[in-house]
């Protein structure tokens, strides 16, 4: 497994949609792996492939206290309810911004194995879900700010 670079706001590749992908080889793998490890090494809830150049729909997701998963051509289905979060993203490091995301949603997608999978979250998984997904269709969460005075700068030492 390897540390992989983190693109930066203002990479052209972060507006990019992702390709789906056919078939999970053994570069897939490697792939899920390697995000994994760059997420954990990075303190961040999810990773998105387009975050490490990689135009492929695969996130990762890992919240605090749970085993992380991965997740291929994940789709949201269904949305329900609204609220306002605070949310922050590996690609504009020391800064959060104010928006809405759902309070709930269905999504599915594949496993690393390749079997089909249906999630149903709430909360924080929600928001880190429609998070990720949105990098696969090249939006970025400060496309969702409430505002110009939504996205603020933090101190040094708080996590994504």
């Amino acid at each position: 497994m390897a540390v992989l670079p983190i693109l930066r706001f203002g990479n052209p590749i972060l507006r990019q949609k992702s390709k789906r992908i056919s078939s999970i080889d053994g570069s897939i793998q490697k792939l899920i792996d390697d995000m994994i490890e760059t997420m954990r090494d990075a303190n961040g809830a999810g990773l998105a492939a387009p975050q490490i150049g990689k135009l492929l729909r695969v996130i990762v997701i890992g919240l605090p206290g749970e085993e992380p998963f991965a997740l291929i051509n994940p789709q949201i289905m269904k949305k329900s309810g609204e609220r306002e979060v605070v949310e922050g993203c590996l690609c504009f490091p020391g800064y959060r911004g104010k928006m809405k995301r759902a309070v709930s949603i269905t999504a599915k997608g594949r496993d690393r194995h390749g079997k089909e999978v249906r999630l149903k979250a709430e909360d924080l998984l929600a928001q880190t879900l429609e998070h990720e997904i949105d990098h696969l269709h090249g939006v970025l969460y400060i496309d969702h700010l409430q505002g110009e005075d939504s996205l603020y700068r933090i101190h040094q030492g708080e996590t994504p």
